[in-house]
């Protein structure tokens, strides 16, 4: 929709709670990204986002309200599994980003009655503050009738879409799926999956800021514990590789490891657009080479040999925790989209 004034766009995001989670957690422990979204790095996009839909300037495109849904355990049962901390320092996160949070206990038969209330709030709020874009986070398609009523009231909905899968921990395939009728209702739907994993987009500074890599959670996390100055993020790739273990000085690239071969050497994709990269064991500064794992995101000095380029003092980058969340103790149970009509 055209919009070529100067009036502001005034936008408010609605997130399900529990799916942004499940997606975070994808991207954290399955998708070669190795990390986890990053509240502000999500909430800039969207602008962009909004103002390329919108045609209008990302100046006048602002974020009013932002509301985060999800069934919470009691916190007796949070400190029993060790998640009580992460889920307070999550909570300071989203705080500090200025999203307010909406929690309900969760029973044994999982979240009841939190998808209403997020309906609820968005369809009220919509008409009270008159947010000229609604974006939701969710893949249920019991939120249609929710998209319905904004649009009668000419509320435009961006919906953030996700369809992946993957094999868990437990080898059980999973299988996530936005419901199609949510796609057909939204005036905007975004496929975050493509636009993620467009090869074509891997310098891009905006797709690049949704991850949060573990040395800037850890930023975050010593800010909350400590009072410290909040950090900035990054803007590009790789300014990420600047805060590995190794010298100012050094000029560092990143990239996932690709393939790990018997004889002690391996091949990496550059996040930059070149082909992969050769890489021996023996630079393999701060993991054992048999402790490598294909998907592991890793920073490294490019160098050449008599065969062509190769990776030098490689650092492995990513963690296999989180500081802020972990895996919810439901996260066991299918997650499938509602695909009904």
């Amino acid at each position: 929709m055209a919009n070529n004034s100067k009036n502001f766009t005034k936008i408010g995001i609605f997130y399900d709670g529990n799916f942004f989670l499940h997606v975070s957690n994808y991207y954290q422990y399955y998708h070669p990204r190795k990390s986890r979204i990053s509240i502000s790095g999500l909430h800039e996009y969207i602008r962009h986002r909004v103002a390329a839909e919108e045609n209008t300037d990302v100046r006048y495109c602002h974020i009013v309200d932002a509301h985060y849904f999800r069934g919470r355990l009691r916190a007796q049962d949070a400190e029993q599994r060790d998640l009580l901390l992460k889920e307070r320092l999550f909570d300071e996160v989203l705080m500090r980003e200025g999203v307010t949070t909406h929690y309900l206990p969760l029973g044994p038969d999982g979240e009841k009655g939190i998808d209403v209330w997020l309906a609820l709030e968005a369809y009220e709020l919509s008409i009270y503050k008159q947010f000229d874009v609604l974006v939701l986070v969710a893949c249920d398609g019991d939120f249609r009738p929710l998209l319905r009523k904004l649009n009668t009231v000419g509320t435009r909905v961006m919906l953030l879409a996700w369809d992946f899968e993957y094999t868990d921990r437990h080898s059980v395939q999973k299988l996530t799926r936005t419901a199609q009728v949510l796609l057909d209702e939204a005036t905007y739907p975004v496929l975050m999956h493509q636009v993620i994993d467009d090869r074509s987009a891997r310098n891009d500074q905006q797709i690049n800021k949704l991850f949060l890599y573990p040395k800037e959670e850890q930023a975050i996390l010593n800010a909350l514990n400590y009072g410290l100055p909040y950090p900035t993020m990054p803007t590009t790739t790789a300014n990420h590789a600047s805060h590995s273990a190794t010298t100012p000085s050094e000029n560092r690239s990143l990239g996932i490891v690709q393939s790990i071969k018997e004889g002690g050497f391996g091949f990496i994709t550059p996040d930059e657009d070149m082909e992969n990269i050769f890489f021996h064991y023996s630079e393999v500064k701060n993991r054992n080479f048999t402790d490598l794992h294909i998907g592991d995101r890793v920073s490294y000095i490019l160098g050449r040999n008599d065969k062509g380029y190769c990776a030098t003092q490689i650092m492995v980058e990513n963690q296999t925790d989180s500081v802020f969340y972990n895996d919810p103790p439901y996260d066991d149970e299918p997650f499938l989209a509602y695909d009904e009509d």
